[in-house]
């Protein structure tokens, strides 16, 4: 996801909990840790993304 621009979520706040920050470049859509933008990033197509956020709203990733 070299040169693209990471937005964080409108959820997020400066408190240094959990954030995540979005980005799209050449196809993909990028999901990583806000407070580790050197680390690893999901990657996923357009459809993919939106899967994964629907499964996400609907709580199933939920520990």
């Amino acid at each position: 996801m070299e040169g693209a621009t990471w937005r964080k979520s409108s959820r997020s706040n400066n408190s240094g909990g959990a954030c995540v920050e979005l980005a799209c470049s050449a196809g993909q859509r990028g999901i990583r840790d806000s407070k580790n933008p050197t680390g690893p990033t999901l990657r996923f197509g357009r459809v993919q993304l939106a899967a994964f956020m629907n499964e996400a709203r609907t709580g199933r990733f939920d520990g």
